[in-house]
């Protein structure tokens, strides 16, 4: 079939098999338990038609997956032609028609989307899609591939992938053969790409001791090891852990970047000697965070915080050594970073910082607003984006010096490295790689540049998360009304104490973030704010214990 038929649309439709349960895309697009999405899954795959017939064909991207969540759990989201989260104002669209629950119903939405957007369903629809290793994407896929085809999509299926892949893949599929082209439409395209790329990053400079990554036993394993044979060993050479992707239960089960943030410990069972470097992926690999023991064997990490600090110091250091001042670098932050990291990006880089609510959407939208935009969320998830105009500059500029020369051919490669599209744990492990290795440092060198202050993060369970309504980039609660004059209260009685709440865009869930001087001050603020919320705003399960 390779038309858009109403009918087969109506009387194909997967039914609800939770007829209560309420659907909503959010900042991860729909996650949840993987056995109540199938019906989703056939919406998204009508949505993505429409999306595509709106924009006269271009290509847009499926990615079923949870990122960071427990293997159970499922999820899926749209990615829009070059590489970028679906448009806001659509999301409605995918929440309307993930809660249609009869073909009547389903049809009316559809029709409603086609005459909103002035949709031509003659026009030809192309959807891409892939998926991560969870056991329940089997299943999911099908119910997708039937969304496809009643809406007549000229659907291609990548098979396993991480998440950043895919987005590489949709720009690279949309801007093929213009002037703009973003690479090579394959898996070993990304791959050529980024080892290219870093081969000539770390060119003439002695090679570090070997990163040991530990990869959520999800796929960004195998991922990770097809890449690696794009480049030799005497350039790059990595121990890989967590890499089982058959036995059920193991995906981020106490590992990968998501327990390594939150549990503020290495991953279970891991043993790190002074001097390691150690790394570790989500579970859809398109999160990073790093950690060492100093030389105390005390555990360090160094977060998406740090990443960012560290990639703005080299980028701004290559701009002025290249003579191109007028490329002005600014990095956008979330509420979750650390004050110290946000003090020394203003303070002592001189860099200007955003703040914007949490999602990757926001921080991409603010990011392209620098000619060279670095943002990091503090769990790992982010990159650079380089505007159309830096990177003509950075093309056309011609070096006068050899050292120059040198800096203008390392942002070159920075901007080939670097994947734009996404957070991408393969991508931003190499950006810091480089950086690493041109300056000789090891983790402890790279942790110098600031302190961080002792946080800690807390997950309340909660009846209803929805009635949390934020303002000032998620950093003061507007409703419950009363309860961030109770937890400012709470705040000031602690040294540099800093403690917000937001719902968590992917669980039922609030999550409670403070920071102060001391750890112990830190665990009693941290402690104390989510006793508060879990006892005025309806908490269930067990109340969280003081510290």
């Amino acid at each position: 079939m390779s038309f858009f038929d109403y009918d087969a649309i109506k009387s194909s439709i997967v039914s609800h098999r939770v007829e209560e349960y309420t659907y909503t895309y959010g900042t991860a697009g729909f996650r949840t338990k993987a056995d109540l999405l199938d019906s989703v899954m056939y919406k998204v795959g009508i949505l993505g038609t429409l999306r595509s017939k709106k924009l006269n064909g271009a290509t847009i991207g499926v990615m079923i997956t949870a990122s960071h969540n427990p293997e159970e759990d499922n999820g899926v989201k749209l990615v829009d032609p070059r590489g970028e989260m679906l448009e806001q104002s659509w999301e409605a669209y995918a929440t309307s028609l993930a809660n249609a629950k009869d073909g009547e119903t389903l049809a009316t939405v559809v029709e409603e989307i086609v005459a909103a957007n002035k949709i031509n369903i003659e026009n030809e629809g192309a959807v891409i899609y892939g998926y991560d290793t969870r056991p329940s994407c089997a299943e999911l896929v099908q119910c997708l591939e039937l969304g496809l085809k009643v809406s007549g999509a000229k659907a291609t299926n990548f098979g396993l992938k991480t998440t950043p892949m895919l987005h590489y893949l949709v720009r690279c599929i949309n801007t093929a053969n213009t002037s703009d082209s973003y690479g090579e439409p394959t898996e070993e395209g990304y791959y050529k790409k980024l080892s290219d790329a870093f081969k000539a990053s770390v060119k003439g400079k002695a090679h570090l001791s070997p990163l040991f990554v530990d990869c959520a036993n999800g796929v960004g394993a195998p991922k990770l090891k097809e890449f690696l044979k794009f480049l030799p060993e005497d350039v790059f050479s990595t121990v890989v852990l967590n890499d089982d992707t058959t036995t059920l239960g193991k995906l981020n089960k106490n590992c990968g970047a998501d327990y390594v943030k939150t549990q503020q410990r290495a991953p279970l069972g891991t043993t790190i000697s002074i001097g390691d470097r150690f790394c570790s992926y989500d579970g859809d690999a398109d999160r990073i965070v790093y950690y060492y023991v100093d030389s105390n064997g005390v555990f360090k990490l160094l977060d998406g915080d740090k990443i960012a600090g560290l990639a703005a110091m080299f980028i701004i250091e290559l701009v002025r050594d290249a003579g191109i001042e007028s490329i002005k670098v600014g990095v956008v932050q979330t509420a979750y970073a650390n004050g110290s990291s946000t003090n020394y990006l203003s303070k002592v880089l001189n860099v200007p910082v955003s703040c914007v609510a949490t999602g990757v959407k926001h921080l991409h939208h603010e990011a392209e607003k620098y000619d060279v935009g670095v943002y990091f969320e503090a769990n790992g998830h982010g990159t650079v984006l380089f505007s159309p105009e830096a990177l003509n500059t950075i093309k056309t500029t011609e070096a006068k010096t050899p050292a120059q020369k040198d800096a203008i051919d390392q942002l070159k490669a920075l901007t080939e490295l670097i994947n734009q599209t996404v957070g991408d744990a393969i991508s931003d492990m190499l950006l810091v790689e480089t950086i690493l290795t041109n300056r000789q440092w090891g983790c402890e060198e790279w942790d110098q540049a600031y302190t961080d202050l002792t946080n800690r993060l807390i997950r309340v369970v909660v009846k209803d998360r929805y009635i949390f309504k934020t303002t000032n980039a998620e950093r003061q609660l507007v409703e419950p009304v009363g309860l961030q004059e109770e937890i400012d209260s709470i705040v000031a009685k602690y040294t540099s104490g800093r403690s917000f709440v937001r719902a968590s865009g992917t669980e039922d869930a609030v999550r409670v973030y403070a920071e102060a001087a001391t750890r112990a001050e830190t665990d009693d603020l941290a402690a104390k704010v989510a006793q508060l919320v879990y006892d005025r705003a309806g908490g269930l399960g067990v109340r969280p214990l003081s510290a």
